[in-house]
């Protein structure tokens, strides 16, 4: 396993301008969502910003976001949702979580 192996990892889950979710997987959790409000993030939310991050677990391997990724994508909508709502509940933001 080499050193990018072992960065910092997350798969998150950004909910669109337009109420849709959006799940991916990133290095750089702050950076990637920058990316995805400039436009410059992924195809599917060039159209639809703002976005919002408002899920992200950690991972110690890309291999693990990646496949947490997969999973989170075979989800229906409610229960994302779940997710979603069992992170946030007592938080107010996000990245407070994750410095």
């Amino acid at each position: 396993m080499d050193k990018a192996d072992m960065d910092e990892n997350y798969t998150y889950i950004v909910r669109c301008a337009d109420g849709t979710l959006y799940t991916g997987w990133t290095n750089d959790l702050k950076k990637r969502i920058k990316a995805h409000n400039s436009g410059k993030g992924a195809k599917y939310t060039k159209t639809r910003r703002p976005v919002e991050l408002v899920y992200f677990e950690h991972f110690a391997t890309k291999e693990e976001a990646m496949s947490r990724e997969y999973h989170i994508k075979q989800l229906k909508r409610a229960q994302k949702q779940a997710l979603i709502d069992e992170m946030n509940k007592n938080n107010k933001s996000i990245f407070a979580q994750n410095g």
